[in-house]
């Protein structure tokens, strides 16, 4: 079977795939690679950018019957963790239940969204693996561990944000919060007023985020609270202009038209900024926070100091005034509270995201290696699912837990029965 991830920049041939459906199916695959020799990765839905889910060998699908999930009294949902985002979102609401906080696309499986450590936005939130309370692992030798803060606790502390290199998942404990809705404000700004303001806004909402649109003034920003209100209601008709037309029908063209003739990307871009950020309404928090993501693209993202966060957009963007002349992706910040997950990007330290991005088929070489110089200038660390050209030597002067993270990826996995060349790259 061919694999290619979401973007189609990433593509192997492994040697066989299994379906696991359960924990006896995930254990007995393990033994079976140990046993030829060969290597395993699990897989997701193919939503990381980087090659950190290529499998060479053995690809193995984990379990993810969504009747499996669990919720008790407390909050504690325990959920397989193939399971994607978005069914387990109507699931949880369903019950009466829902995530505090995503990011802004929800075909991730439960296992990809916190092997590599995504986030959503609040200058008061953190990442998804931050709400991980407890989690079911097969480690290299074909063990089925249990884990959290009392139990095998450095396994659960690295595992968290685990890049798969520890062993595959089979279920995770997620903390959840009793279902919510968000009011939704879009709007854009002038880029100035939005930078001068831009304190009070993370301060301000729950969820706050802008995106910039290269080569203009403009700011589209996005601000999302907690509510009890009912409305304003955002009907199919507006849902439809908004993700599907505009957001994603829209924007393809746009995009074409920007590859094709780079001298109206400013134009092209002033116009995207007017029409995308302009809605507001009430709706489940799941809905609010994702969006469908239809036009491809190659994205890059770094988590730099909260601090840190003027300089490096100042330096994006001269770089963008350098490098991306056709660039018609606008670029996202966003927030995220520290946490102490030892390979997150927020570990230990408040942290702001840039994230940049391409239209599929565009060239993003030297464009992505300029934002990149600046970020890496400021102490930033690159998302492990998005392209990035950091390596171990780079990487462990960035996180002080990395080093305790490859000693316990040592101890596990000496044979490295789940690397990747990836992997290798990353951690040595």
């Amino acid at each position: 079977m061919t694999w290619q991830n979401w973007a189609r920049n990433q593509c192997t041939d492994p040697r066989r795939t299994v379906v696991g459906r359960d924990a006896g199916d995930v254990v007995e695959a393990v033994k079976s690679a140990q046993r030829d020799g060969l290597r395993v990765k699990a897989l997701g839905s193919g939503h990381s950018f980087t090659a950190i889910a290529v499998p060479e060998d053995v690809a193995l699908l984990v379990p993810s019957d969504p009747a499996q999930v669990r919720v008790d009294g407390s909050g504690l949902a325990t959920v397989p963790a193939g399971v994607t985002l978005r069914v387990l979102n109507d699931v949880l609401w369903e019950r009466g239940w829902a995530l505090p906080n995503l990011g802004d696309i929800d075909a991730q499986t439960v296992a990809g969204a916190i092997s590599t450590g995504t986030h959503g936005t609040g200058a008061r939130h953190q990442g998804i693996a931050a709400q991980v309370r407890a989690l079911e692992i097969v480690t290299a030798d074909g063990s089925l561990l249990t884990c959290s803060a009392t139990e095998n606790a450095p396994l659960f502390a690295a595992a968290r944000v685990g890049l798969g290199a520890l062993g595959v998942l089979v279920t995770v404990t997620l903390q959840v919060v009793p279902a919510f809705r968000l009011h939704a404000v879009e709007v854009a700004m002038p880029l100035p007023e939005v930078l001068a303001d831009l304190d009070e806004l993370a301060r301000a909402n729950d969820h706050f985020e802008f995106y910039w649109f290269p080569h203009t003034d403009i700011a589209a920003t996005k601000r999302n609270n907690r509510t009890d209100d009912e409305g304003p209601v955002r009907g199919r008709v507006a849902e439809w202009v908004g993700d599907d037309l505009l957001g994603n029908g829209a924007f393809e063209l746009a995009c074409r038209l920007g590859a094709r003739l780079p001298r109206l990307v400013p134009s092209i871009n002033r116009k995207a900024a007017e029409q995308f950020a302009d809605a507001e309404y009430v709706d489940r928090s799941y809905r609010v926070f994702t969006s469908p993501r239809r036009v491809r693209f190659l994205e890059m993202e770094y988590a730099v100091p909260r601090e840190a966060l003027g300089a490096a957009l100042d330096g994006l963007r001269a770089a963008v005034e350098r490098h991306g002349q056709a660039v018609t992706f606008p670029v996202e910040v966003r927030f995220a509270a520290a946490d102490d997950v030892p390979l997150s990007t927020a570990s230990g330290r408040e942290s702001a995201y840039i994230a940049v991005h391409v239209y599929r088929g565009q060239p993003h070489e030297s464009y992505f290696g300029a934002v990149e110089s600046v970020m890496t200038a400021l102490g930033g660390r690159p998302h492990w699912g998005k392209l990035h050209t950091r390596t171990a030597a780079h990487l462990r002067e960035s996180y002080p837990g990395f080093d305790g993270f490859v000693a316990l990826r040592d101890r596990l996995d000496p044979e490295r029965r789940f690397t990747n060349a990836y992997l290798e790259r990353v951690l040595g």
